[in-house]
């Protein structure tokens, strides 16, 4: 599926561990994979997009189209490396961060730990004003106070600026003259608005979202503005897109002005990839299974398609609890993500369990393998102890592992608190670490209403392969595709990511008092202005788009989406649009209530590049595999003992070549541990199919 312009397309995934960089040049792909460098991250960049560029023969001048993906701006939040960033409210909502929706995560924990807020609280400023929520001025602006806050934000050395008035979605005119304002009295300072960054009802989460945007603005404005100019010295001439966390490109331009749509762009591609995977296979449903160096990431694929939310929860307090993180209301692929990673540490603590993650070692200093100052035992050291990974091929030779270093750290921090040998510790991090991620499958699965055993495992990113059969195993998953190129797996996805941007805005409507010429002018509004944000992105290609109407009944808390026609709507249309919530709220609660009073709160215009329809692959013949190139010894987690498994290397394997369990295939940026349980063949589309032999 060819969505991007030009020949010859580049994509470039920066994770907490590992940068990966893909080029495409026509059906021939060439990759890399290199350590981060967090103090300057567009050197990674530079670095990785240089080698795939020699080795194709290539320089920056022929690259057509350039995709990124990075985790610069979850990181920013999740440490606290943000700009100085200042509020600016209305008079009597000063606390609206503070006060949240009044809710607690766990109401039984007197000493709950509640999320720590961007903008302290003497950076908070109000303002004279009022709005109500039709857009009416209740009471004009207070300029001169605006004026004062300027004054002080200059003496306060403050940033970035974030303003989000009460009812702004509505009439945005207050907050537009502060920005004006800001302009002449601080030039310096960056603003954002609420009415531009989420101009939707719900005060906290429209806060909170604006508070995001501004306090990593300047940092990701002065990334990106560097890394422009470093492609642009090397003769780099066409656009930059960015990964969104809602699976599309956006613009290098509108990323500047809205970098809070960055937040988890990297296991968006991954996503992407999963659902073409899924696609080329025709497999309705699969569960996309992403483990990098740092955090695994899982989310359901049904029929094609990613599940997709409004909003997510970042840098949460307590792991899987909602509430507990600082909401971001942007369109987003629902997937949760744990600290399960090649450098998850690994520790025992005083209940003498083993504990794996979230803490990361990172790429600097990483796995004590990798021989770079890191002391503590992580993952990829367990994987290294048990004969997974060879140490001579890590990372296409690129970085030699130390098999010494990591018996010392786990016999030290592991085998020794627990009394094992160093085999066993290994094997219990592994177990810990595979029960966390399929615990997590479970969870996300029950959440959404779905049975995880009758999905199909889609597994990539640097360490999943090696744990993806595993984990199949205690999900009871009969059926697992590691596609081509798995280890640089979110950089693929990007080059299959559609260009689009999606606005959504608050305009509160009963259909009883159905306005069809107000709301016709505000989604025509809309159109356009989406249309100028995802039209940079598109590269030429024609654009689609998409209304949909946010409905409830009245009183409920929560909306659904009703998909709305492309047209002028009607007063006339009243009717049909009441049919298709009542359709799809039966979707999702089985029977609809009758002659209940229905509201819409929000309105949303998706303008963006087309799908290409999914090509089936066609079916191939088994064969016999080819000889393998030597056998590891490795601790079988069914046996409990050490046998010696074939080691056999991808690149020689042909369409309808059969490997079976147990054997590890190897390939430049990952390795698939192939357990006795499955058999691997390769399939015509280059992805590793593991089939289970026979059902436990």
């Amino acid at each position: 599926m060819n969505v991007c312009g030009g020949s010859i397309r580049l994509a470039v995934d920066i994770g907490g561990t590992f940068t990966d960089a893909v080029l495409e040049v026509g059906s021939q792909r060439y990759t890399a994979k290199i350590l981060t460098t967090p103090a300057a991250p567009e050197q990674a960049v530079l670095t990785a997009t240089q080698a795939v560029l020699d080795e194709a023969g290539l320089a920056f001048k022929d690259v057509g189209v350039f995709v990124h993906g990075t985790t610069l701006a979850t990181n920013a939040i999740i440490e606290r490396k943000g700009a100085r960033t200042a509020l600016i409210a209305t008079d009597g909502f000063r606390d609206v961060l503070e006060i949240g929706d009044e809710g607690r995560y766990d109401q039984y924990d007197i000493l709950i730990e509640k999320p720590k807020h961007l903008i302290p609280r003497h950076l908070r400023f109000t303002v004279p004003e009022r709005v109500d929520v039709q857009g009416r001025v209740l009471l004009p602006l207070d300029e001169i106070s605006v004026e004062s806050v300027a004054a002080e934000l200059n003496v306060r050395q403050v940033q970035s600026v974030a303003v989000a008035l009460i009812h702004s979605y509505a009439n945005d005119s207050h907050e537009k003259t502060i920005r004006n304002i800001l302009a002449r009295h601080c030039p310096s300072i960056r603003v954002t608005l609420s009415s531009e960054a989420c101009p939707e009802m719900r005060e906290y989460e429209r806060t909170s979202t604006t508070a995001v945007n501004a306090y990593i603005q300047p940092l990701m404005a002065g990334y990106l503005e560097r890394l422009r100019a470093l492609f642009c010295a090397r003769g780099y001439t066409a656009p930059i897109h960015l990964m969104t966390s809602g699976g599309s490109l956006m613009s290098l331009e509108a990323a500047l002005l809205f970098p809070v749509r960055l937040v988890e762009s990297g296991p968006a591609g991954g996503a992407i990839l999963a659902a073409q995977v899924a696609a080329e296979r025709n497999e309705a449903k699969v569960l996309s299974f992403d483990m990098g160096g740092t955090t695994a990431k899982i989310c359901l694929i049904k029929n094609f398609k990613p599940f997709k939310g409004r909003t997510f929860e970042v840098d949460r307090a307590a792991r899987f609890q909602k509430g507990s993180g600082l909401p971001v209301r942007i369109p987003v692929i629902e997937m949760v993500e744990i600290g399960a990673g090649g450098g998850s540490i690994a520790r025992v603590d005083t209940l003498k369990r083993i504990i794996v993650g979230p803490d990361s070692a990172g790429a600097d200093p990483g796995p004590a393998c990798y021989g770079r100052g890191g002391e503590d035992p992580t993952v990829t050291d367990s994987d290294v102890i048990l004969g997974k990974i060879d140490p001579l091929h890590f990372a296409g030779g690129t970085i030699p592992l130390l098999p010494e270093k990591s018996f010392e750290a786990l016999d030290r921090a592991v085998a020794k608190p627990l009394v094992l040998s160093v085999k066993d510790a290994a094997y219990g991090v592994a177990e810990i670490v595979e029960e966390n991620m399929s615990n997590a499958a479970r969870v996300h699965a029950v959440e959404r209403g779905e049975t995880v055993a009758e999905y199909t495992l889609v597994a990539f990113g640097g360490a999943a392969p090696l744990h993806a059969a595993r984990l199949a195993e205690k999900l009871g998953l009969d059926r697992i595709v590691i596609p081509a190129d798995a280890g640089v797996g979110s950089a693929v996805g990007f080059l299959r990511a559609p260009a689009a941007y999606e606005l959504v805005r608050s305009r509160f409507m009963r259909l009883e008092k159905f306005n069809a010429a107000a709301v016709s002018a505000l989604l025509t509004e809309m159109s356009s202005e989406a249309h100028a944000l995802a039209i940079a992105a598109a590269s030429g290609r024609p654009l689609h788009e998409k209304r949909v109407a946010y409905m409830r009944y009245s009183g409920q808390g929560h909306e659904i989406a009703v998909e709305l026609p492309n047209r002028p709507l009607r007063d006339d249309d009243m009717p049909s649009l009441i049919a298709r919530f009542e359709q799809e709220y039966r979707q999702l609660f089985e029977r609809h209530i009758p002659n209940a009073g229905i509201e819409i709160l929000s309105w949303s215009v998706t303008v963006g590049t087309a799908d290409a329809p999914p090509t089936l692959l066609p079916s191939v013949s088994a064969v016999a595999g080819p000889d393998p190139v030597g056998r590891n010894p490795v601790f079988d987690a069914q046996t409990k003992q050490t046998i010696l498994v074939p080691t056999v290397r991808r690149s020689e394997m042909r369409p309808g070549a059969t490997v079976a369990g147990p054997a590890i295939i190897v390939e430049d940026n990952t390795s698939t541990f192939v357990t006795g349980t499955f058999n691997a063949m390769l399939d015509a589309g280059g992805g590793l199919v593991l089939t289970r032999k026979h059902k436990d």
